[in-house]
């Protein structure tokens, strides 16, 4: 077993609980995921397989898309529904919708985003929502991020809809870069607005080049064999990383990866100093990561799959 899964993830369950489910299917305590997803979030989930674990720092840092609805009206401490109302209900209905549009159009950019309390993230050692869960407010630093778009829609699954109490719940599909806080975004699109906001739904349909069509549920993984599960789930080390150029290499390079050594850039080249590359063999399959070194015109190995025996 060595490659990714795409997992749609459930409601209801941590990111760790669905390591601990794949685990039980493909045999192997060597499974671990590319990025966490919030308990009360559906979605993307790329999970890695045996010697893959340690391709997912490769992973990690590529942009998300998300399907987010945003419940206008209220604040929480935790910027999402699993929190507590902390800002008394404004009716939504005081702003329009050409008013919303203009407003979520500032939030498109670079720009810096300050992580919540409720977050893993850690400052000085400590996860934020250990702090957060104790009733401490800890300093942290913004963070740069970029959203690259935010889209109103309406779709079937999450129509924009007024609710009883003067709340009014909106869908959007955001697309941004990793390390994007997606409740921080709907809580200060709301603070914006001039009336509380907070996160009512979430799922991720993208990381990357990982869509939620090529997703497997976790109930249609553990009703399949080992042998279907590689057949039909399974995404290949080469195929996990084809957002990174690839360099195919001779006998002789194989055999200088294998054992950690640099390889000669041909003419046509890698450019970017630092960049990343996928070194394969002649059938497409992955060695190693390397890094370009542009003085010496060579790729240093950085991650090898399979050292030589």
């Amino acid at each position: 077993m060595l490659g990714a899964l795409i997992i749609d993830k459930p409601a209801g369950i941590t990111s760790h609980d669905v390591v601990a489910r794949v685990r039980r299917v493909a045999a192997t305590r060597r499974v671990g995921h590319a990025g966490t997803l919030d308990p009360f979030a559906t979605g993307v989930l790329v999970v890695c397989v045996g010697r893959a674990t340690r391709l997912a720092q490769f992973l990690v840092g590529l942009d998300k898309e998300y399907l987010a609805m945003v419940r206008l009206g209220f604040s929480t401490d935790t910027q999402d529904l699993t929190g507590k109302q902390i800002t008394p209900i404004k009716s939504s209905k005081e702003t329009s919708l050409e008013e919303l549009r203009r407003v979520v159009s500032e939030f498109v950019g670079p720009q810096l985003q300050t992580p919540p309390m409720f977050s893993a993230k850690k400052v000085g050692g400590e996860r934020l929502y250990k702090a957060a869960r104790q009733g401490r407010e800890v300093a942290r630093e913004p963070v740069a991020i970029t959203v690259h778009s935010i889209d109103l829609i309406e779709t079937e699954a999450m129509p924009a809809r007024p609710n009883a109490d003067g709340t009014m719940d909106v869908s959007m599909l955001v697309r941004c870069s990793s390390g994007t806080y997606v409740r921080t975004l709907a809580n200060d699109i709301g603070e914006r607005l001039g009336f509380g906001a907070h996160l009512a739904a979430l799922r991720r349909t993208a990381v990357g080049q990982f869509k939620i069509k090529e997703s497997v549920t976790l109930d249609a993984l553990e009703n399949i064999s080992r042998d279907e599960l590689i057949e039909r789930a399974l995404i290949s080390p080469a195929a996990m990383l084809a957002h990174l150029p690839a360099l195919t290499l001779d006998s002789e390079g194989v055999n200088r990866v294998r054992t950690g050594r640099t390889v000669e850039l041909p003419a046509q080249g890698i450019e970017g100093e630092g960049r990343l590359v996928r070194l394969c063999d002649e059938t497409g399959a992955l060695l190693a990561v390397g890094v370009y070194e542009a003085a010496a015109l060579v790729v240093k190995p950085r991650v090898v799959l399979e050292g030589k025996s």
